[in-house]
């Protein structure tokens, strides 16, 4: 899939995220769209051997979703890639589902349970971990949030990814610079984060994760043979394509009306038509 392909896709989940988020009316739709770009890149051009017909494939890539409150855009990426069907995600919401607001391993394609900030990294470790003892090719991907940086559990997970030189293991900060409670810098500081990674022995980059051509170059950048692990920080907006919930707090967790819903909608169609030409 070439980057204008990646784009459109992105822009098609995005619209069917906002449509799910509206009729579940709940969601964390914020931090769902920052980091819906990332998430498509994963899916469609990054991870090697995905196999909706055999999930647990052993030699899938594996992906953690660390920021578990944003599961809407991993549901959306995970129907687009075949693994959920669109009549369970349109269960999101209901009595009997089989979808929580938070990843659970009874969905095809899941491979944890996860959203208690702070237990991502050390899963993914891990994984990585495992992968090295078995002899294994596969590689592990963790998507963590920005305002997560402040769980102590991640340091210790950082620090033993570089004594086990874990160059199979790619860590994603989604750097909206906003989370529940405000500003992240004014709730507990962050920066800088590149500094503080590579001081842990991890090969850190940034990118601009609103644009996919910098996405795609980003990660085809990466070395997995230097014996380090690999942080991107990638620098986002929170609500990312939806105007009037770009960069506002309140949207961390928001619920939208039919009318807000529509023009959210109305929006992406447009980007879109542009895209299709």
């Amino acid at each position: 899939m070439n980057n204008k392909e990646l784009v459109l896709l992105a822009e098609r989940n995005r619209k069917r995220l906002v449509e799910v988020v509206f009729r579940a009316k709940a969601g964390h739709i914020g931090g769902d769209l920052s980091c819906l770009n990332v998430m498509t890149a994963l899916y469609f051009h990054v991870m090697r051997n995905l196999d909706p017909e055999n999930p647990k494939a052993p030699a899938r890539d594996r992906f953690v979703l660390s920021k578990g409150h944003c599961v809407e855009a991993l549901y959306v990426t995970l129907e687009a890639k075949g693994f959920l069907k669109s009549e369970t995600l349109d269960t999101l919401g209901k009595f009997g589902s089989i979808l929580s607001g938070h990843p659970t391993i009874e969905v095809p394609g899941i491979e944890v349970n996860s959203g208690a900030l702070g237990h991502g990294l050390s899963i993914g470790v891990g994984m990585a971990l495992a992968a090295k003892m078995d002899g294994k090719d596969y590689r592990t991907y963790v998507l963590m949030g920005d305002g997560e940086q402040g769980e102590g559990s991640v340091y210790e997970a950082a620090m033993a990814a570089h004594k086990h030189h874990l160059d199979n293991l790619v860590a994603v900060i989604d750097r909206n610079r906003l989370q529940i409670s405000g500003d992240t810098e004014d709730v507990m500081p962050l920066e800088n984060i590149k500094e503080r990674y590579t001081a842990f022995g991890w090969e850190v980059s940034e990118m601009n994760g609103d644009d996919m051509d910098d996405i795609v170059r980003t990660f085809d950048a990466i070395d997995y043979h230097n014996e380090r692990p690999h942080l991107i920080v990638s620098h986002t907006t929170k609500g990312k394509g939806v105007s009037f919930m770009e960069g506002v707090a309140k949207w961390h967790h928001g619920v939208l009306d039919e009318k807000q819903c529509q023009q959210a909608v109305e929006e992406i169609e447009n980007r879109i038509k542009q895209l299709i030409g």
